[in-house]
């Protein structure tokens, strides 16, 4: 590639912040995969964040760039999944579309086609953009897209704080995840996190129904593992906490080893399982490292703590959900999805569609 500037690049990031800062250019911020896109002519390099290349996993969205971006041009972007039934975005099926077999990604990419929403623009032709104020880039970046069609997309922005409110508490129904807010004046600045993000955070009592013994030794927590009862009175697993203290994960395991149970009579017992429940599996492997082991050891669902956690993607956490405090007082079945505040549905297609 030939062109001002050469993959990989690392994006630019965002660190949180609780509110929303007043005098930026405030965008959705979107549940999918960051990349960078390259095209040069006939070349086109899909980057990642980690700098490892996906061009391979998305043949859709290369025959997009090639039907939609300039000849010659580095867009910084968001690939998403939709579910089009429910019109919101699809994390889980994204995560699928990361498949070593060619024939697999064939299928996925008739199956659950992606999108890619574009939101900075770091080269034109022969011109690096990246020292241009991003208001600058961002005017460009809508100039050079202004004709692309559908599966290509430009991210809304807005500099109105009324409206990034109502966009921050609206477009959460349709999958997303939060708000960017972005300086008009920063050039572009790969993996510095000098934008602001701002995500929902709301908290849930949950049970705890078993633990992950971390990678450093055997009587540490690495993980633990949390369940909510559903409407058949059926525990269902939503997430981990897996953030803790090196003295408290030792703490910890002490604290559980009394709960420890056997798989038989527990609720997440896989010798039992049902198809289309939710539950950890024996064996379970994480799709991003295969070596490393997701089973469990099984704990009776007698303690409550309380969590933090941004947003829900179907039954559970989206991410890691955060330790808040032990519920003593709560009893575990009183644990359910109804404490949870739903956000309101949201057109998907409106977010997309709207300048």
């Amino acid at each position: 590639m030939q062109l001002p500037i050469h993959p990989p690049v690392k994006p630019m990031l965002a660190k949180p912040v609780p509110e929303i800062p007043p005098g930026q250019i405030y965008e959705p911020k979107w549940d999918g995969f960051r990349s960078i896109i390259f095209r040069d002519g006939d070349e086109v390099e899909i980057g990642s964040r980690n700098e490892k290349p996906m061009t391979r996993y998305f043949p859709e969205v290369v025959a997009a760039v090639l039907a939609n971006f300039p000849e010659r041009a580095v867009i910084d972007g968001e690939i998403i999944v939709a579910d089009t039934g429910r019109n919101t975005l699809d994390f889980e099926a994204l995560q699928q579309r990361i498949h070593p077999a060619a024939s697999r990604v064939a299928l996925l990419a008739e199956q659950t086609p992606a999108s890619f929403v574009a939101f900075d623009l770091l080269a034109l032709g022969d011109e690096d953009l990246t020292e241009l104020p991003f208001a600058q880039r961002r005017d460009r970046l809508v100039q050079a897209l202004s004709q692309a069609k559908p599966p290509v997309y430009v991210t809304p922005a807005t500099d109105d704080v009324t409206t990034a409110q109502r966009w921050f508490e609206e477009f959460e129904g349709a999958g997303l995840d939060g708000l960017i807010a972005k300086p008009r004046d920063i050039t572009y600045l790969p993996d510095k996190r000098v934008m602001f993000k701002i995500k929902h955070k709301r908290t849930a009592d949950c049970v705890v129904a078993g633990y992950r013994v971390h990678k450093s030794a055997e009587n540490r927590i690495g993980s633990l593992l949390l369940g909510l009862y559903d409407e058949r009175e059926v525990l269902v697993s939503v997430g981990v906490i897996g953030s803790f203290p090196l003295t408290v994960r030792e703490e910890l395991f002490q604290e559980l080893q009394p709960l420890v149970t056997e798989f038989e009579g527990h609720p997440w017992n896989w010798a039992a399982h049902q198809q289309g429940e939710r539950t950890p599996r024996k064996n379970e492997v994480s799709r991003w490292n295969n070596g490393k082991d997701l089973s469990f050891i099984p704990l009776r669902p007698e303690r409550v703590v309380e969590v933090r956690y941004d947003y829900m993607e179907g039954l559970r956490f989206r991410h890691t959900a955060q330790f808040e405090r032990w519920r003593t007082d709560r009893e575990p079945r009183t644990c359910t999805y109804e404490q949870l505040e739903r956000p309101v549905r949201f057109d998907l297609a409106e977010v997309l569609t709207s300048r």
